[in-house]
């Protein structure tokens, strides 16, 4: 009789066993609608909806993403990792043991209900990945990373729970709604292969905290003080042969800290074009040209994301750049604007007339011989301006200066020549 007894208690515990590990394996959400793939938030925005994962990351599926079909009214839509019974009245990254990334704020919520800036903000359309590197799973911690349309936006270490990290998404207003794909891959070294076969890295003679795919050049520095300047300096000088070059703003990142301009080859690796000697530049985000100083001076309107920025140097007929002796005879052409806004006159050679109408170069400048040049910039197609410079011994250099997170620019050195 005993035995009996015992044969139906351990019964009795298979079958409990087989309930918590259905309860573990079952998906939760609380103010969420989830209809298939789509997941849409259903709360009365007072409320925060969650939705966790019925399975954490694993080393068979260690990444996962969200393609964002509607910002609702505020696009607060959040992306992460949770522990298994995580609150679901709580935003993903805001309790301890989560991280998640914020498409509203592009800020990164580790933990802490207060946000630390990390990559760009997230719109309708936009594909938000998170996923683990499992090869780095050491001493209860694991490497998180987080991508934006298939690029890589950065990672960060955290501690992993004996249960693992569940995929979860949050959201806080009406009519935001997602479709999740718990089955995504990412993979980063064939990334890495496309960017090697399609780099223009031997175009830039300096990259710091710029990374190079293709013609487009996207900041990778910390974004936290003027010290952060990230910068790309092109390997060639501007010449009569080619004076001119187009950046096109491609994201404008968390500020729009994007400068275009020119500098000397030996210009400082964490400055911005325009505010030391030997440099001048155009600035997106306040629209302001830098003439060797810190302190700028209004010179256009702001450039937003979209818009294309041009730098060029107008040479006067009988200029000839060290080096430039064997160059042969180069027939002026028209900078064509992109946009159908009109189209710009050739200005690469100016005549006598011409130069006495500008402002003269800043003190600076007139301390130092050398040969005096008017550098303009363009905007959309459009002239914004010139200013005469001098240029320092071996040319002016194409140089992009970049201060804030998720910025991102695509580059024509030779718009001209094609």
């Amino acid at each position: 009789m005993d035995d009996i007894n015992l044969h139906y208690r351990f019964l009795n515990w298979r079958r409990r066993i087989r309930d918590v590990r259905a309860v573990r394996f079952q998906e939760r959400y609380k103010r969420m609608l989830k209809n298939g793939d789509t997941l849409s938030y259903q709360g009365n925005s007072d409320e925060v909806g969650c939705y966790v994962a019925p399975r954490p990351l694993s080393k068979g599926n260690c990444y996962f993403e969200v393609t964002i079909m509607d910002t609702g009214v505020r696009g607060t839509i959040a992306v992460g990792l949770v522990p298994q019974f995580y609150k679901l009245d709580h935003q993903p990254g805001w309790l301890p043991q989560s991280i998640a990334y914020h498409a509203d704020d592009g800020k990164l919520y580790n933990g802490n209900p207060v946000g630390q800036q990390f990559g760009p903000k997230c719109n309708r359309s936009d594909r938000i990945g998170c996923g683990i590197y499992c090869d780095t799973i050491e001493a209860g911690l694991t490497t998180v990373f987080f991508t934006k349309n298939g690029k890589e936006v950065g990672s960060v270490v955290v501690p992993v729970a004996a249960e693992g990290l569940f995929p979860a998404i949050g959201m806080h207003s009406l009519g935001e709604e997602v479709r999740l794909d718990l089955q995504a891959e990412w993979d980063m070294e064939e990334d890495d292969s496309v960017m090697m076969v399609d780099s223009h890295e031997d175009d830039w003679g300096r990259l710091y905290d710029i990374r190079v795919t293709g013609t487009l050049l996207q900041y990778v520095g910390k974004g936290k003080s003027i010290l952060d300047v990230g910068q790309a300096q092109a390997r060639q000088p501007l010449s009569t042969r080619c004076h001119y070059f187009e950046v096109e703003i491609v994201d404008a990142g968390e500020k729009c800290y994007i400068a275009l301009g020119l500098a000397r080859r030996d210009y400082p690796k964490n400055r911005h074009p325009g505010w030391s000697r030997g440099s001048v530049a155009y600035h997106a985000d306040d629209g302001k040209i830098f003439h060797g100083s810190g302190v700028g001076e209004p010179f256009g309107p702001r450039c937003i994301e979209g818009d294309i920025m041009g730098c060029g140097i107008m040479f006067p007929r009988d200029y000839i750049l060290d080096g430039e002796d064997d160059i042969d005879e180069w027939d002026p052409l028209e900078v064509l604007p992109r946009q159908g806004e009109g189209r710009i006159q050739n200005v690469l050679y100016l005549n006598d007339e011409e130069l006495e109408e500008e402002e003269e170069g800043d003190e600076l400048d007139q301390e130092h011989d050398g040969r005096k040049v008017m550098v303009f910039f363009t905007r959309n197609g459009k002239l914004m301006g010139r200013r005469e410079v001098v240029v320092p011994p071996g040319g002016f250099y194409p140089t992009v200066g970049m201060l804030s997170s998720g910025e991102k620019v695509k580059v024509d050195l030779h718009p001209l020549s094609g």
